[in-house]
């Protein structure tokens, strides 16, 4: 399934791209995510534990970041893991784009490849999309909270929120549910309007 998404931080294109060019950083910004090994230039392996309800999914995994443009300043990242119990497998393709936003900061794109099989793909695919959503917004202030500590001359790491723990399962749960419930009210409660399905 694809998903897409974006959000923006206060800090220039520039200092943006350089955060985006030390992946261990980045991939602390996310809920659940840890790194473990350097297999090799832009290759890691890592674990990815995520929580909802009374299902905890832990997979092992491995990512390499396949393309990366200094001029369009992208990053595409292809990343595979599997449950540790054996309940399924994840496949993403994942590309990030960055743009200058023309009030200052930068907007971060997002698009993911997502492939499910075992006990996430029984989740549907708009909880799923949910639950990314819910992923990508704790990562987007995870990176600003990172940023501004880069800007005040401190430790990024400080500012690190969830480096080596799962996403908690009823927050994700709970945040998932509320945007499911308003995705429902806009369609059945407020004149059609494309923009907001």
């Amino acid at each position: 399934m694809e998903i897409t998404n974006h959000f923006e931080v206060e800090q220039s294109l520039d200092a943006v791209w350089d955060f985006f060019g030390d992946i261990p950083q980045v991939a602390s910004c996310l809920p659940g995510t840890e790194l473990t090994d350097e297999l090799g230039p832009d290759y890691y392996g890592g674990n990815v534990a995520i929580g909802l309800g009374p299902v905890k999914l832990d997979f092992d995994g491995k990512a390499k970041i396949i393309e990366r443009d200094e001029t369009a300043r992208t990053i595409s990242v292809d990343a595979e893991g599997a449950d540790k119990k054996g309940r399924g497998q994840a496949a993403l393709l994942l590309n990030a784009g960055l743009e200058e936003r023309t009030g200052g900061g930068t907007k971060v794109g997002v698009t993911m490849d997502l492939q499910l099989s075992g006990a996430a793909a029984q989740y549907g695919r708009g909880l799923v999309a949910d639950i990314t959503s819910v992923l990508l917004d704790d990562f987007a202030a995870n990176m600003q909270s990172q940023l501004n500590a880069i800007d005040a001359g401190l430790d990024p790491n400080q500012a690190a929120t969830a480096q080596s723990s799962s996403a908690s399962g009823l927050a994700i749960g709970l945040r998932a549910a509320r945007m499911a419930l308003t995705r429902v009210f806009r369609r059945f409660f407020l004149p059609y309007n494309p923009e907001l399905v």
